[in-house]
């Protein structure tokens, strides 16, 4: 399978909320993360573990909208917005870029979110 066609399909299961699943499907064992709090993970089980409990903090989805998604090569990187009511009743108002780089397997080995 292609860059572009496994991206899509990552987006697309981000865009129905279902970000852990993502993470587990498609993360190489060893990738990491970074973003623009500077808060970074180190392998795949560190990121699950975030975004398990990113996810459980949610009271409600808002709303998810992919923008698009750009591939070059094995990198590719994927604009949204997403609009979270949190259980302590804050809100999470994100527009970012979200860039990927990509193994030989398909794999995602490096995930960076930029503010957008």
């Amino acid at each position: 399978m292609d860059i572009r066609t496994l991206a899509t399909e990552m987006d697309s299961i981000v865009a129905q909320g279902a970000i852990v699943e993502a993470v587990e499907k498609y993360f190489a064992e060893d990738a990491n993360t970074s973003d623009y709090n500077q808060v970074t993970t180190a392998g795949k089980a560190q990121m699950v573990e975030k975004m398990e409990g990113f996810a459980g903090a949610i009271a409600k989805v808002n709303g998810i909208e992919l923008h698009g998604t750009f591939v070059d090569g094995n990198v590719t990187t994927s604009e949204f917005t997403f609009d979270f009511l949190m259980k302590d009743d804050s809100k999470v108002y994100w527009h970012e870029i979200i860039k990927r780089v990509w193994n030989d397997q398909g794999q995602v080995i490096h995930e960076e979110y930029f503010n957008a």
